[in-house]
């Protein structure tokens, strides 16, 4: 089964994707802020991570630097999610080391199609 680390500030949100994902086979686990969804990564080794970019006093993008600057945890393919479909938020989540981006509310078919990319399970996986 693999494990999946939503990290996201807003419970509602958390809750409905976490059980959306849990339906469909996946171990989840949650991390409610930019820290420990860090300390998150460096611990559980998620197969993937969904990272909330709006997380407060240090964005998603951050956490993302911090994660992919950690020998540890680099490797982990994290997904950029957003309420905003701005180029520049795309752009902007891909500089910090983000492999993908997708836009809140979440369209779950599509985003189970890019999981399943970074995690290795489609013949597109980079």
């Amino acid at each position: 089964m693999s494990l999946v680390l939503i990290v996201e500030d807003n419970p509602v949100n958390r809750d409905v994707l976490g059980r959306r994902l849990e339906r469909r086979g996946f171990s989840i686990r949650f991390a409610e802020d930019a820290l420990t969804g860090v300390a998150a990564a460096k611990e559980l080794k998620p197969d993937v991570i969904l990272m909330d970019i709006g997380l407060g006093e240090i964005d998603g993008w951050e956490a993302t630097r911090m994660i992919k600057a950690d020998p540890s945890t680099r490797a982990i393919p994290i997904i950029a999610l957003t309420a905003s479909a701005f180029e520049s938020d795309r752009e902007k989540s891909f500089a910090a080391g983000c492999c993908d981006f997708d836009t809140k509310p979440v369209d779950l078919p599509r985003l189970l199609s890019k999981m399943d990319r970074w995690m290795g399970k489609t013949p597109e996986a980079a």
